[in-house]
Parts: C-alpha cells; sequence; structure tokens
C-alpha cells in the first residue's frame, strides 16, 4: 500500500513557498506534509523553485528531488497540479497556459470552492512594489533573509540542545518591526481588492511568507504561508470548509510525525520540462 493510499482525503491542497534550491527549505517536512494529504487538485502558489537562488550557485539536494517526484507521482495517480508562478519561479512565466499531463502552468486562476465560491489564487508578488520596481533591492532583501536563516540554524541547534522547540528569528522580527506590520496589511488589503476586481469572492495567495485567514470587507483573505519558517498549508474539506495545517518544524526524539491542525476561523524544473 502506497503513502497516498492511506493519506488524508481532502477536496483540495493549497501550498506555496517551497524554495527548493535554497538551505533554508524544508523539503524533509513538505514530504511528510504530502504523504499525509492527498487531493483531487493540488494548488502550488508560487515560489515553489527558487530560481533566483540557482542562478547564483546550483543546490538541489535528494530531499528537494523527492518533493518533485513525489508531486509528479501524484500526477500519475490521478490528481491535477495547478502550478501558479511566483517571483523566484518567473522563469516558467514564459509557459504560463501550458498544459500537460495533468500540470497546468498559469500566472492566476479562480478556483471554485464546493460550496460554490469562487477564490482567484495568485502568488501575489505583482503587488509587491519593492519586487515589481526594484528587483535590486528586492534581490539584497533575499540576501538579507538568507542570512537570517543562517542565524536561525544556529540558534535552533542550541535550543534542540535545550530541548526548546523551534523558533523563527524572521518570522519574529518581521511581526516585531512595524513597518513589516504595515507592509503585510496593505500587501493584504491590496489583494483582497484584486479579487473584488475580478468578480471573485476571496484570495487564495502566498509571497509574504506569512500564514492567515481572515475576512477583508466581506472578502475572504487566505495567505497559504510558507515551508522555510512556518511550514504551513491550507486544505480544502468536501464541504468548502477551509483549514490550516502547521507541520511541526521540531519534535522531540522519539515522537511520531503527527501533524498539528490549527482550526481557524470566518524532479526540479527541469524534471518539469521533460516531463511537457
Amino acid at each position: 500500500m502506497s503513502d497516498d493510499d492511506e493519506a488524508k482525503q481532502v477536496r483540495s491542497i493549497f501550498i506555496s513557498d517551497l524554495h527548493l534550491g535554497t538551505r533554508g527549505a524544508q523539503a524533509d517536512l513538505v514530504l511528510e506534509f504530502l504523504r499525509a494529504y492527498d487531493a483531487p487538485q493540488i494548488y502550488l502558489v508560487g515560489d515553489i523553485i527558487d530560481g533566483w537562488r540557482l542562478k547564483s550557485g546550483w543546490y538541489f539536494p535528494q530531499a528537494h528531488n523527492d518533493v518533485i517526484q513525489k508531486l509528479l507521482r501524484k500526477v500519475r495517480k490521478g490528481s491535477k497540479l495547478i502550478y501558479v508562478t511566483g517571483n523566484h519561479d518567473d522563469f516558467l512565466r514564459d509557459f504560463a497556459g501550458l498544459q500537460f499531463g495533468g500540470i497546468t502552468l498559469v500566472d492566476e486562476i479562480i478556483h471554485e470552492t464546493a460550496d460554490g465560491k469562487r477564490l482567484l489564487v495568485i502568488h501575489g508578488d505583482l503587488f509587491d512594489l519593492v519586487v515589481r520596481n526594484a528587483k535590486w533591492l528586492a534581490l539584497m532583501g533575499d540576501w538579507a533573509y538568507t542570512v537570517a536563516l543562517a542565524c536561525n540554524t544556529v540558534v535552533n541547534k542550541v535550543r534542540r540542545r535545550l530541548h526548546l522547540p523551534h523558533w523563527s528569528l524572521s518570522a519574529w522580527a518581521k511581526l516585531k518591526v512595524k513597518n513589516a506590520v504595515n507592509y503585510i496589511g496593505e500587501f493584504e488589503t491590496c489583494l483582497a481588492a484584486e479579487a473584488r476586481r475580478h468578480h471573485a469572492d476571496g484570495v487564495i495567495c502566498g509571497h509574504i511568507h506569512h500564514a492567515a485567514h481572515r475576512e477583508i470587507e466581506g472578502l475572504t483573505y487566505i495567505n497559504t504561508g510558507d515551508w522555510v519558517e512556518s511550514c504551513t498549508a491550507f486544505v480544502e474539506h468536501h464541504d468548502g470548509r477551509f483549514e490550516m495545517i502547521r507541520w511541526p518544524q521540531y519534535r522531540l526524539k522519539g515522537e511520531a510525525p503527527v501533524p498539528v491542525v490549527v482550526k481557524v476561523r470566518p524532479e526540479p524544473a527541469a524534471a518539469l520540462v521533460e516531463a511537457a
């Protein structure tokens, strides 16, 4: 019996910002999640493969390739895979609109929920003024973010020895810095406005590595988070209800890899091209 046969069945899976190809990617945890959950439609909401980082130096260990192979295996078993492009995998935007096998490449798409709602699925980088108008500054920010993740690694090695849970320096800093908090709020408002422009009932996005599920001016706003800091994804159940899954980033020795479910309120790129 395969992992998919034992996985929990949901209607849809939404996951983003895996950043495969970087040393900060939590590929092993992504693989655990994909083994535990299965759905007939899986949305990859951008920044799955980090082309920015791969340009400066190739890093794609077996664990990262295993994630790609697991996704392709789900496609072979009948799941429909919708790959929404992001800024870190913008090299795929030239192929937006293409379909091969059960894989569809898009820049944005409307998802219809089980209870009849229309949700715009988009990565969200096009509403980030830094990414749009000053890519050099975005690249500098990406470098600083990588440094913060390296600091996380050192800090958490110490925390593990003290039997303390995983803690993210970069996530803590974003919530403490006033400008970052304001940026997140403006980003959410802009995405909600874009959903309204599409006559949709809400939006599902990623990009800012800040998982959320809230109502903004009568529209549903869902951010899937990331798999570098928070390790979060959203699933849609068969009744149209959405739930955020926060996979454990740290487990004490001997603990079983059981997912933590947080209830919410109202093969690399070359393998994908080769598959085409």
